[in-house]
């Protein structure tokens, strides 16, 4: 199946996780993608397992939570790929505490990349998906953004805002022909779960020492036998990044295996 063929797209956090699965689901589908990430050896990995398809793989290192590295890295990616057709916005941080114990910078910084940092990415680009094929943006929101995850406030805030202001896009854009949707992923395993991740800004929750884990028991996923893996994301963003989501706007589609009901 290649609906990516002729197609256009930047994905941040592409250096690992659900974000480096996106971008090789799109090149196996026949596209032109940038990936973007902060972390250089991150970006240098997802080149190696593209394999054949790195001939249509263009890297850049971007800190989304920067203004100016995020106006310089759009500009790279749009005039490498001709145009943007679709920008995904996988990168971002999780960071665990007890919330009388975060201090404001620790707050802020989870809301700097996550919230501010896809907001910046937006700006940027709307100029070029304005003049797009079939242009479409797929945010990251979480299961956290509705449900209750503990120690993870930060997290919860800016993934509510995130899933907020897709929300307030995709009417914005709507007879623009830009669409907006979210995916709020659960019980999947990616660096920024595991803290295995590559990319500074996709790294793994690391709870108090102290957590209460009963709190955690109900977090089971249903379907399956554990964690699904990040390429089970990977091809829901796809499909709503391209034709097949065409008629798909203005929502969020939770991933989580059944997690929440």
């Amino acid at each position: 199946m290649n609906r990516y063929e002729g197609r256009r797209a930047l994905v941040t956090g592409g250096g690992s996780g659900i974000g480096q699965a996106t971008v090789l689901r799109m090149l196996a589908e026949g596209g032109r993608v940038v990936a973007a990430d902060v972390s250089e050896p991150g970006l240098a990995d997802t080149v190696a397992k593209a394999g054949d398809d790195a001939e249509r793989l263009h890297i850049v290192v971007v800190n989304i939570a920067d203004e100016t590295s995020v106006k310089t890295a759009v500009a790279d990616a749009v005039a490498w790929l001709g145009g943007l057709d679709a920008l995904v916005n996988a990168a971002g941080i999780l960071r665990s505490s007890h919330t009388d114990q975060t201090t404001l910078e620790a707050f802020e910084q989870v809301l700097r990349i996550n919230l501010v940092g896809t907001f910046l990415m937006i700006r940027e680009a709307v100029p070029a998906l304005l003049q797009g094929n079939g242009a479409a943006v797929v945010n990251f929101s979480s299961t956290s953004a509705m449900f209750a995850h503990p120690y993870m406030a930060a997290y919860a805030a800016s993934k509510g805002g995130v899933q907020s202001m897709t929300h307030a896009l995709a009417a914005e854009y709507a007879k623009q022909g830009i669409r907006f949707t979210a995916v709020q992923p659960g019980s999947i395993s990616s660096g920024m779960t595991d803290g295995s991740g590559a990319s500074e800004q996709s790294q793994g929750p690391g709870l108090p020492e102290d957590a209460d884990m009963s709190l955690f028991m109900k977090l089971a996923p249903a379907l399956g036998n554990g964690f699904a893996g990040p390429e089970t994301v990977a091809g829901v963003v796809a499909m709503l990044a391209s034709d097949d989501g065409k008629f798909i706007t203005g929502t969020e589609i939770r991933i989580d295996g059944g997690t929440h009901f």
